[in-house]
């Protein structure tokens, strides 16, 4: 079944959902961005069919969000590596990552990170770009940016004006 496409909806969330939508796309970017990052080995911890793994792939690939690299000519191989684009949509991961930690696994989380520059194991969070602090769900209000397209978006534009005035 074909699915219908969120690129035209005034919404990051939803426009991200076109490249990520299903179920197995997150977990590929989560193998690519650990370092499984050839074909066999993703699909071997996967254990999904090839087609669906070559179809998930050609996604990554034409959003940017994943290069090939070839490491074998005959037969050419490749290893799937993150853009730019991808290390940033693989902070979404981080976010999944301790939701999970926390709701599914009761705080015992099954893989931690360390931080290279000071050598400690960390739990990577969202901060404030303009003063350093963490930011959780309450901490902010959502506001129209540069991209809002009221016309595409009129529901959440009104329930952005009662924010507004709300916090006003």
């Amino acid at each position: 079944m074909q699915r219908s496409s969120f690129g035209e909806q005034s919404c990051s969330v939803a426009r991200t959902l076109d490249v990520i939508g299903d179920r197995w796309t997150p977990l590929v970017l989560r193998d690519i961005a650990i370092g499984i990052s050839r074909f066999d080995a993703i699909q071997r911890d996967l254990g999904l069919s090839r087609k669906v793994l070559t179809q998930r792939l050609e996604t990554l690939v034409e959003h940017e969000v994943v290069v090939r690299v070839a490491y074998q000519d005959n037969p050419p191989r490749y290893d799937y590596r993150l853009t730019e684009k991808g290390n940033d949509l693989a902070m979404v991961l981080l976010a999944m990552q301790q939701f999970g930690d926390k709701w599914a696994f009761g705080g015992q989380a099954p893989i931690t990170w360390k931080h290279l520059a000071c050598d400690q194991v960390t739990a990577p969070v969202a901060c404030c770009d303009q003063c350093g602090e963490q930011v959780r769900p309450g901490d902010a209000i959502p506001l129209r940016g540069p991209g809002f397209d009221e016309q595409a978006s009129p529901v959440v534009g009104e329930a952005l004006d009662q924010i507004a005035v709300a916090f006003s």
